[in-house]
């Protein structure tokens, strides 16, 4: 059940623009008198030495994604129609409801895409927020929009697709939903288009506890690891099990940030990209930077502060987005990571029991209509968005 369901308002602390990992991912340091008593430690939970990331590149051709599992018949790499993987394990939300009422609180608002010129002759922009191994969910949304096909394949001609993170974790196939994104790549550029994907912090999440496992990290509370982080927050042993090196190589490119027709996207709603660089290019050649050097104490902090959330919301959210703004360019901000049924204070659960939903209609827009939070909550039974902009108020 999502946090403070069926219950009154959860309340909260000034810290809820500073969310961090929970203090129950952090996990005391064993010490070696202790760990032999200990049960032994599953294969995946070991450290394991990461592949050696090359500078980036172009995305991989369709030819080297995991092959499709036999007699699946479904596009994406998806499991089987009405079958989850083993291990699939739905997971309690870990994420503050925030009670409506005081100043700043936000309004959702009706929004519809706007006609606006291409940019060089490319098509339409479409932005999809928060997927989270919701395989299914993402393919009826891309085909509502006319972006694929009914056999899953890019439909949409010089359209441009951009997905703002956090494709794993939680929902049954995440590995599904990045072999998707990734064939999507290819067939789209093949066609005059494109179709991009930004950095989550849940990529940063599994890149981790792939890489570095129940190794020991600093947390600004104690001792962590990436690897019980990982599970406590919704990690699939599905996903760790089908997890390739083409998978990883992929996710470890990733930009954080981009300006695309005056929108300035990015994942997480805080502002602690500025820590990266002045420019959306040092911030991208930093994050990489960061992730190739390997250390993992320096990767939990960059995942510990992309993780921050709700930097827009409250009274001085106007002035946070103007800041990331002047500093990198656009006119509005599109980001996903805080579910909009959380930033409007309502309870949702995670499969919708006691006949209660999250209502999302579409994009959040607010900070003065400065902000577009793309994240429609599929986790709780809410919506995945897919979206065209510019959005009309």
């Amino acid at each position: 059940m999502t946090q403070g369901a069926g219950q009154g308002p959860v309340v909260r602390t000034a810290t809820l623009r500073d969310f961090r990992v929970p203090p129950y991912a952090q996990v005391p340091v064993q010490s070696q008198s202790q760990s032999h008593e200990q049960p032994p430690v599953p294969p995946r939970a070991q450290p394991q030495v990461p592949p050696q990331v090359p500078p980036p590149t172009e995305s991989p051709v369709p030819s080297q994604a995991p092959a499709q599992p036999a007699g699946s018949g479904h596009p994406g790499n998806a499991f089987p129609e009405g079958e989850q993987p083993d291990g699939y394990t739905p997971t309690a939300r870990d994420l503050p409801v925030i009670s409506l009422g005081g100043p700043g609180d936000t309004v959702q608002v009706q929004v519809n895409p706007a006609e606006a010129p291409s940019a060089d002759g490319l098509g339409p922009l479409y932005v999809v927020g928060d997927v989270h191994g919701y395989l299914d969910e993402l393919l009826a949304a891309l085909t509502a929009q006319g972006l694929i096909d009914a056999e899953g394949r890019w439909a949409a001609d010089n359209t441009r697709l951009w997905f703002l993170g956090d494709f794993t974790d939680r929902g049954p196939d995440g590995i599904g939903v990045i072999d998707l994104v990734m064939r999507l790549s290819a067939e789209a550029a093949a066609a005059g288009g494109y179709c991009k994907a930004l950095m989550g912090n849940h990529e940063l999440l599994l890149l981790g506890a792939k890489r570095f496992g129940d190794t020991p990290v600093h947390s600004g509370a104690g001792t962590a690891t990436f690897q019980a982080a990982w599970l406590l927050n919704g990690g699939q042993k599905a996903d760790m099990d089908r997890l390739q090196d083409v998978h990883l190589q992929w996710m470890a490119r990733l930009d954080a940030v981009v300006e695309e027709d005056g929108h300035l996207l990015m994942h997480s709603d805080t502002t602690a990209y500025l820590d990266y660089g002045s420019t959306i290019e040092d911030v991208n050649d930093t994050v990489h930077a960061i992730l190739t050097r390997n250390d993992a104490d320096e990767c939990w902090d960059l995942f510990r502060k992309l993780t921050k959330r709700f930097a827009f919301r409250d009274d001085d959210g106007p002035q946070a987005v103007r800041e990331l703004l002047t500093t990198y360019g656009g006119g509005r901000i599109v980001h996903g990571h805080s579910p909009i049924p959380y930033l409007l204070g309502e309870v949702g659960t995670e499969d919708g029991e006691d006949g209660e939903r999250p209502v999302v209609e579409g994009p959040h827009v607010y900070a003065d209509g400065l902000a577009i939070a793309m994240d429609g909550g599929v986790t709780m039974a809410g919506k995945l968005l897919v979206v065209q902009l510019p959005l009309s108020d």
